[in-house]
């Protein structure tokens, strides 16, 4: 049996693997012309693949590795050496492959046999069971979907009630850390031979790209035993105080106590339930406190498992809604980073060094701010899928679409829009900035404040009454008309200064 294996399914222990005597991967080049990827999303994702290739040939696995610029290239070149061969392929997540590379095979006198998917810890009938009558149009809601897996899994629990008597400690993770705080250092991985020439090969082969081209941008595991090593030194490092400082932002500091491991995860390189159990047994041998691991639990268990399942049911509606209907351009500076906001300026920095920017930046920052600007959400997301070294279209689209934009309501009762207050509560940032976070209008004034009302006074119609809105047109309506001309001037000022690249 000859199991294809995709570039984001890098697992010697994949199920398919256990009964297969060959494997082939196919490393397509072309698909990364059609945007400017970032050369550490690249470099990370085709030194991976050949790291596993070596890694199942020293396992005893016969594999075919060929380097193609398109996935049907690389078919063409695997079945003229073997005509007419059958294929397994682990379901890939993301819409509508799965039909396209059976079509590729088929129509090249092959076939193709789809399985599980097993580098998740749900399937997509547990999550249809859990949803039932529900539909897209429903909506559906995370937190309930978090408590059902854990139950399922068994995970975080003393019987039937969650560890500690609460499911979500969310209200835990809102510490900012002391000006004398020092994060735990970042693990770092030496680049092998492979990584070097693969690095070159992107950096030469894709001169169209944004973000650091540097070697010293790729930080990112790129094998199993990388990944692993990742994953202790999260859990002895930096899980502790994880939980207190989750959804903190720092001035000068890119990675605080987040675990890194996004990548190694969406890549297949670490399995969501050998990353949740490390984080469990910290706790059980009183290495972690519960709010640190709740927190994680609730990123690996809840929120991942949840994204993906849907994006499998909105789509492919999810890649075209836009019912705020925002249509504005991106701004330059998410492409040169050049303003005078520090927290913007900050997270795109942090995408254009490594392509990575935490959970916070890239929701309460960098979405935040092209929601109420009005960007049009599908050119926010493919920002996104390519700056971003674990992104996937499975993976930005509903959190970008979905959460970052509300382009749709299928996830969330509500946008995910706010002023300064919120970045100043978490972060460090505001006390240095050029900008004044306590005032609205007027030169100088947080762009966010202006921009945020506007927000609310251009989508009323559509928000007014809608979800947990309720609080936020109150003070809506307790604005006169001549504050209102001074934060729609200032809304326009900010908008026009952002378009010329002068914010």
């Amino acid at each position: 049996m000859t199991v294809w294996l995709l570039g984001d399914q890098l697992s010697p222990d994949a199920a398919p693997l256990a009964t297969a005597d060959h494997v082939l991967m196919i490393e397509a080049h072309a698909f990364a012309d059609r945007l400017p990827y970032h050369p550490a999303k690249l470099t990370v994702v085709f030194s991976a693949m050949r790291h596993c290739r070596d890694a199942l040939r020293e396992r005893g696995y016969e594999v075919t590795y060929v380097e193609a610029e398109t996935f049907g290239d690389g078919l063409d070149e695997y079945f003229a050496a073997v005509p007419g061969d059958s294929l397994v392929l682990m379901d890939p997540p993301s819409h509508g492959a799965a039909a396209r590379f059976e079509a590729m095979v088929e129509v090249r006198g092959g076939s193709l046999t789809v399985v599980e998917n097993d580098r998740f810890l749900t399937t997509p009938e547990t999550f249809d069971a859990w949803a039932g009558d529900r539909t897209v149009d429903d909506g559906f809601r995370q937190e309930r979907w978090y408590r059902f897996v854990r139950r399922e899994l068994d995970v975080l629990m003393d019987g039937d009630d969650p560890e500690g008597g609460e499911w979500n400690y969310d209200d835990q993770n809102r510490d900012t850390p002391p000006p004398e705080w020092s994060p735990p250092p970042v693990p770092t991985f030496e680049p092998d031979a492979i990584t070097r020439e693969v690095h070159e090969f992107v950096t030469e082969r894709y001169d169209d790209h944004w973000g650091n081209p540097s070697l010293d941008a790729v930080v990112w595991p790129v094998t199993r035993a990388e990944a692993q090593s990742a994953l202790d030194h999260f859990v002895s490092a930096r899980l502790p105080e994880f939980g207190d400082y989750q959804d903190a932002m720092v001035d000068g500091e890119w990675a605080l106590c987040h675990s890194l491991l996004s990548s190694s995860l969406n890549l297949g390189l670490l399995h969501p339930r050998e990353a949740v159990d490390s984080a469990v047994k910290a706790y059980e041998s009183g290495d972690a406190p519960l709010n640190s691991v709740e927190g994680f639990v609730r990123q690996v268990v809840g929120w991942r498992e949840f994204m993906r399942h849907v994006y499998r049911r909105a789509m492919p509606a999810m890649g075209e809604v836009n019912q705020l209907d925002q249509e504005r351009e991106l701004p330059p500076l998410y492409w040169d980073g050049e303003t005078d906001m520090t927290c913007l300026s900050e997270a795109v920095s942090h995408v254009d060094e490594r392509g990575y920017a935490h959970h916070i930046e890239r929701l309460m920052v960098l979405s935040n701010f092209a929601l109420i600007y009005g960007v049009d959400p599908h050119e926010l997301n493919r920002w996104f899928h390519l700056g971003f070294v674990d992104a996937y279209h499975w993976v930005t689209t509903p959190n970008v679409v979905g959460m970052g934009s509300f382009a749709t309501d299928v996830l969330s009762s509500k946008p995910y829009a706010s002023s300064g207050n919120y970045i100043n509560r978490m972060s460090d940032f505001c006390a240095g900035c050029e900008y004044t976070v306590s005032r609205t209008t007027g030169e100088g004034a947080c762009p966010f404040n202006a921009l945020y009302w506007d927000f609310l006074r251009e989508n009323e119609e559509a928000l007014r009454g809608t979800g947990r809105m309720g609080l936020m047109y109150s003070h809506v309506d307790k604005k006169d008309d001549e504050e209102w001309e001074a934060i729609r001037e200032r809304a326009r000022e900010v908008r026009e200064k952002a378009r010329e690249g002068e914010l």
